[in-house]
């Protein structure tokens, strides 16, 4: 694991860079000099879902992939403060990650949470940004995006008893166990620091249309068609850009989108159409 620190308030980013062996199969001579691609996760996940989704499998025979925990999750810095999770503070976090590894460029994926930097960061800094897939993203979210994502109340059960009472509070809500694998990456967080993020979040404005129109690099759209609000935003983003790529997975809901077997090879496919 390395650490970039974001020059604007000093907080470090946890970050990691997989390429393959020499000599792996399906590596090529050519994947070490190709256009990285950054992988960014959603609200209280980690990068370790890229690993765990078959991500840096499938995309780091042909490119180095650098998986990001942004902050308030992961292995990076958690602060309280509400203020410190302004958008344009993940925004620098992910350009603290490129300046240390000393890329000009790189193609970007983010999902949920992620795809919400992925399209400020393509507002702000086009030319950073070779591609850009939004995999149940939108450009904002509003009061009350975390009720109507996990339960009623959520952040009001994360200041009341942690990620232990957000998770009891979530499967009674949901009348489901949660599965091990997100249990786990919830649990490791910090619960004050996330429920700074959720407030944080829900007040900050979306990214104009004018800009999202104005975006000059190739655009990928991916949306469940039972993860409602992310399908009406991604139709939303697509009337703004005649050229991007619509993809809606039959049967998705938010959890199931970046997981669902249909969706790495549409991003692989996409990435061999932007090299």
């Amino acid at each position: 694991m390395d650490y970039a620190t974001n020059p604007t308030d000093g907080i470090r980013i946890a970050y990691r860079v997989t390429t393959p062996p020499a000599g792996a199969e399906g590596s090529t001579a050519a994947a070490g000099s190709a256009t990285p691609i950054v992988l960014v996760h959603g609200t209280a996940l980690s990068q370790a879902i890229w690993r765990g989704f078959g991500y840096l499998k499938a995309l780091s025979p042909g490119r180095p992939v650098i998986t990001v925990d942004l902050r308030g999750h992961g292995r990076s810095d958690k602060p309280h403060a509400d203020h410190s999770y302004a958008m344009p503070l993940f925004v620098g976090d992910v350009l603290a990650v490129l300046d240390a590894l000393g890329l000009e460029r790189a193609h970007y994926l983010g999902y949920s949470l992620g795809a919400r930097v992925g399209f400020s960061l393509a507002a702000e800094a086009p030319g950073r940004v070779a591609s850009f897939t939004s995999v149940a993203g939108a450009p904002g979210t509003g009061v009350g995006v975390f009720d109507r994502v996990f339960f009623p109340g959520s952040i009001a059960a994360l200041e009341r008893g942690g990620m232990p009472a957000f998770l009891a509070d979530w499967e009674q809500a949901s009348g489901n166990a949660v599965d091990p694998m997100t249990r786990a990456a919830f649990l490791a967080n910090d619960g004050a620091a996330l429920a700074a993020y959720m407030r944080e979040t829900e007040r900050q404005p979306r990214v104009p249309d004018a800009a999202i129109a104005a975006f000059p690099m190739p655009v990928l759209l991916v949306a469940g068609s039972r993860d409602r609000p992310r399908l009406e935003a991604a139709h939303h983003v697509a009337g703004l850009l005649p050229g991007a790529e619509l993809r809606i997975v039959e049967g998705a809901n938010h959890a199931d989108t970046p997981r669902h077997p249909e969706v790495l090879p549409l991003v692989e496919t996409f990435l061999a159409r932007h090299p």
